[in-house]
């Protein structure tokens, strides 16, 4: 752009304090007069150095932060009163000590439903868990076969088996978890109920998955192959070792599972 002169009859451009160029143009004019406002965007360069910013404190201290295992391979190697100090650090410690803890203390009430001590919370939630019980034998996969054969590319199709092989294996590691800790473990009786209907559910939405994979996967090979993801694929691998340390870990509290 061409320099735009000054006219005789107007007086040369002062300088103007404390007005910055990287307000931009429209702002900028807003503080000039038209002939510095052109001036100053005929001089205006990306190169103009500006003043750094101002260091931010950031959000987090690294320094305050303590460490931990980056990996599931570090934590293994870590002594088992190394882990209890991680455990206190990262979870923190317990109010209450689980012995006094009263949906955990032992009780041979927990064979009886009535009387219900918890209605409001746990037996509503009971009640609604088994009003939606379905079965997977209720859907149509007709038209899931056709689209699947016809609508879905090839990419499409390893992107949803995997989805489905996941969600095939994960489902019954929740119910390990259900059963090895929150059923054995909470004496509260409606909540125990809810548990076996959550149970009920994880096992039919694992058998709905396994199912979609049949329907859709024709290769008895690939249908191997997604019917062991623990083994066949790393990061469910990975995911599913992280789940079972957790699950038959026998020094970890309640909280923590």
């Amino acid at each position: 752009m061409a320099a735009i002169s000054t006219p005789p009859h107007v007086s040369s451009p002062l300088p103007t304090p404390n007005k910055k160029l990287w307000c931009g143009p429209t702002l900028l004019a807003s503080f000039l007069t038209p002939f510095q406002t052109a001036e100053a965007i005929t001089a205006f360069s990306l190169d103009t150095p500006t003043k750094a910013p101002l260091p931010k404190k950031p959000f987090i201290d690294d320094k305050k932060c303590s460490s931990s295992p980056n990996t599931l391979a570090d934590e293994s190697d870590l002594e088992q009163d190394e882990l209890d100090v991680l455990h206190t650090k990262f979870v923190g410690e317990v109010d209450l000590p689980e012995c006094e803890e009263l949906l955990l203390k032992e009780s041979r009430c927990r064979f009886v439903l009535f009387p219900i001590q918890y209605h409001k919370i746990n037996m509503a939630n009971v009640q609604k868990a088994e009003a939606s019980i379905w079965a997977a034998e209720e859907m149509d996969l007709s038209k899931d076969v056709h689209n699947w054969n016809n609508c879905l590319n090839d990419n499409e199709h390893r992107f949803v088996s995997h989805v489905l092989a996941f969600f095939a294996a994960s489902d019954c590691i929740v119910n390990e978890n259900i059963i090895e800790h929150f059923s054995n473990e909470v004496q509260e009786t409606e909540a125990c109920c809810f548990y076996s209907f959550q149970i009920i559910m994880e096992n039919i939405h694992s058998e709905t998955y396994s199912l979609l994979i049949n329907t859709y996967i024709k290769d008895p090979a690939q249908c191997e192959y997604l019917f062991n993801t623990m083994d066949t694929i790393p990061c469910v691998k990975c995911k599913a070792d992280w789940a079972f340390r957790w699950i038959l870990d026998q020094h970890s509290t309640f909280t923590e599972c």
